[in-house]
C-alpha cells in the first residue's frame, strides 16, 4: 500500500488526471479519503478540473483547493479561483494527485508555500507494536467515541482552541460537523481526564484507509500520552472497520509520535497561499 511505484489505483470517482505525479501509484486511495475529508467542510465544486470546497469559515483550514485532475494546471484556473475566494482565506493543498506544474503555476500568480506537511502510512494487517496498544494509556484516561451534541461541541471546542481558531466560529464548525454528508464514514473520539475532553481526533474510513485528522491535546495536557492514546485508538477502530491501511498528514510535533506507531512517510502535501 506504501510502495509508490506500483500500479495506479482508480480513485474516488474513477479518473486520474493525466499530469498528475508519477508518485500517485498504489497512494490513490489515501489521497481519495484525504479529499474526501476536506471537501466534507463545505460546498464542492470539480468544474474546469479544479477539486475545492468552501466552508464560508474565515480560518483557511476549510476553505480551498484540493486538487487539479486536468494534465497541466492552468494558469486561468488559478485566477478564477483567486477570485471565487477572494473574500475568504484559503489554501490551495499541492499534493501528488495534482499535475507536476502545479506549484509553479501556483508562484507566478503570487502563491506563497508556506509549509510541507509529510504524507504518512501505516499498515493495519500487522499487529500493534509494543507500548502503542491501547491499553497502554494512562489508567485515568479514557478514549471515547462522541455521541452526542454536548460533547461534540466540547470536542470542537478542543481543537479549535488548540488550532487557534477565535470562539466566533464555534457554533457553525460544530454545525458543519453534525451535518456532513459522510458522517457514516466518520468516528470522532475524545480523550476525557476528569469529566473534560483534553484531546481529539477524527477518523474518515474510507477508500479503504482509514484517516486520521484533527489530532490535537489541551495544552495544558500534552507531553502525558494522550495523542498517543487518541493514535492507538483510532488505529483500532480503523482495523474494526477493515481498513486496509492508516493515513495521515503530520505535523513536526506529532511526526516522531507517528513513527513510534510504525507510520512512514511516502509524500507530502504543500500548502500555498495567496496574499488578500
Amino acid at each position: 500500500m506504501v510502495d509508490p511505484a506500483s500500479a495506479i489505483s482508480t480513485s474516488y470517482d474513477g479518473t486520474r488526471g493525466p499530469g498528475a505525479s508519477p508518485e500517485l501509484g498504489a497512494m490513490a486511495p489515501v489521497f481519495a479519503n484525504f479529499r474526501q475529508y476536506l471537501m466534507g467542510w463545505g460546498t464542492r465544486r470539480s468544474d474546469s478540473g479544479v477539486d475545492r470546497f468552501r466552508s464560508g469559515l474565515a480560518t483557511p483550514q476549510f476553505n480551498g483547493v484540493v486538487r487539479v485532475r486536468s494534465e497541466s494546471a492552468s494558469e486561468a484556473d488559478v485566477a478564477a479561483v483567486r477570485e471565487e475566494f477572494a473574500d475568504l482565506p484559503w489554501w490551495w493543498w499541492v499534493g501528488p494527485d495534482s499535475p507536476e506544474d502545479t506549484a509553479d503555476v501556483l508562484r507566478r500568480h503570487g502563491g506563497r508555500e508556506l509549509t510541507a506537511l509529510p504524507v504518512m502510512v501505516l499498515p493495519l494487517d500487522e499487529p500493534a507494536r509494543p507500548g502503542t496498544d491501547p491499553d497502554d494509556a494512562l489508567t485515568d484516561l479514557r478514549v471515547e467515541p462522541v455521541r452526542d451534541g454536548e460533547q461534540l461541541a466540547e470536542l470542537v471546542r478542543t481543537y479549535r482552541t488548540s488550532m487557534g481558531v477565535g470562539p466566533g466560529l464555534q457554533a457553525a464548525m460544530v454545525r458543519i460537523e453534525s451535518r456532513r454528508e459522510d458522517n457514516a464514514d466518520i468516528v470522532r473520539l475524545a480523550a476525557v481526564l476528569d469529566g473534560r475532553v483534553v484531546g481529539t481526533t477524527v477518523l474518515i474510513t474510507a477508500h479503504g484507509v482509514a484517516g486520521i485528522f484533527l489530532v490535537h491535546v489541551a495544552q495544558a495536557h500534552r507531553r502525558r500520552g494522550v495523542g498517543a492514546a487518541l493514535t492507538a485508538v483510532a488505529l483500532q477502530v480503523g482495523r474494526e472497520r477493515g481498513m486496509r491501511c492508516a493515513a495521515l498528514m503530520a505535523s513536526p510535533a506529532g511526526e516522531p509520535l507517528y513513527r513510534r506507531f510504525g507510520f512512514t512517510t511516502t509524500s507530502a502535501y504543500r500548502l500555498f497561499g495567496f496574499p488578500g
